[in-house]
């Protein structure tokens, strides 16, 4: 499926029968530290606490309440639970065992089954497939789903439909559904602003698959949940290799460094990934200096161990 600006257009119509646009606010201490003009886009405040809602509310509309199996390690599974619960239809979603307590909660609240079973998200894929196959039940990929890149790609409209004269905006790459969306938008759009991808460097395989124009697996060791990914995923890939104007590595540190300013700067709490973006502008500074920038601030599930790290974070 070849995914365009009319189908995330499609989406939003799906989307804003739920949500709200989400606020987009600049901060002068943060443009001092930054050395630029940042624009923090705050899917921090999505019921869910992060972005990918979106994407479920749009996928869980096509289908016609089917039972879903799926796999993620916290906000791909809020929002499969989340939307799963608006439409009544049966969600089971399979989580690494180390998954943080909180999160499953989260899940469990809103009525998915949780499996915690394996090691890393690759585990809980290999899980989840088999379970799928079992039970007939629709298998959903957290970045190999066209409806859920289409479906955030809606807070990119709603960046650029604001902010048309913008530089850059810098996602975070996990799966890669949000970077392949904001190329999706910038290109109908904003052919000017540069989309720039952010991964760490404890977890590469979207950035080293994008560098080399193959799928790549490696290892998957980030503290960011939000980004802790083993493998690339085709279809973000396919519409990156042609789209992405740049990908960027920080390391866990910087990140943890960025949540410290983005909560003292920017009066937000944001977990690991949604702090990489500003932790890409701040270690390239050379790369951003004097430019109006936007940041995905993807999501606030921040971790108990985020959190006590974030208190000690120089």
């Amino acid at each position: 499926m070849e995914l365009t600006i009319d189908d995330v257009r499609a989406a939003r119509e799906v989307v804003r029968r739920h949500l709200p646009p989400t606020p987009m606010w600049s901060y002068p201490v943060l443009n001092a530290t930054a050395g630029a003009t940042v624009v923090v886009k705050h899917e921090n405040t999505q019921p869910v606490g992060a972005f990918k809602i979106r994407g479920g509310l749009n996928l869980l509309a096509g289908l016609r309440g089917a039972p879903t199996i799926t796999y993620s390690t916290g906000n791909h599974a809020q929002s499969m639970a989340y939307a799963s619960h608006l439409v009544g239809a049966d969600c089971t979603v399979v989580m690494p065992t180390g998954t943080t307590p909180a999160k499953v909660a989260a899940v469990e609240a809103w009525g998915a089954d949780v499996i915690l079973t394996g090691a890393d998200l690759a585990d809980a894929e290999a899980h989840a497939t088999s379970l799928a196959a079992a039970t007939g039940a629709h298998l959903v990929s957290p970045g190999d789903t066209p409806e859920l890149v289409a479906g955030v790609g809606t807070l990119y409209l709603e960046i650029l439909e604001s902010r048309p004269d913008l530089d850059a905006i810098v996602v975070p790459i996990g799966s890669g559904s949000g970077a392949a969306a904001a190329t999706i938008v910038a290109r109908a759009l904003a052919p000017d602003c540069a989309i720039i991808g952010v991964q760490s460097t404890a977890s590469p395989a979207a950035h080293d698959a994008w560098r080399a124009g193959t799928d790549q697996t490696r290892p998957n060791r980030t503290r960011a949940e939000g980004l802790a990914t083993g493998r690339s995923f085709a279809l973000p890939q396919q519409i990156l290799r042609d789209a992405l104007t740049d990908f960027l590595l920080v390391t866990d540190d910087q990140i943890a460094g960025a949540q410290r300013v983005m909560a003292t700067e920017a009066h937000t709490l944001t977990e690991g990934a949604g702090a990489a973006p500003l932790a890409a502008i701040l270690t390239h500074p050379a790369r951003f200096t004097g430019q109006d920038v936007a940041i995905v601030c993807t999501g606030a599930n921040a971790s108990p161990q985020e959190l006590a790290l974030l208190a000690t974070t120089r």
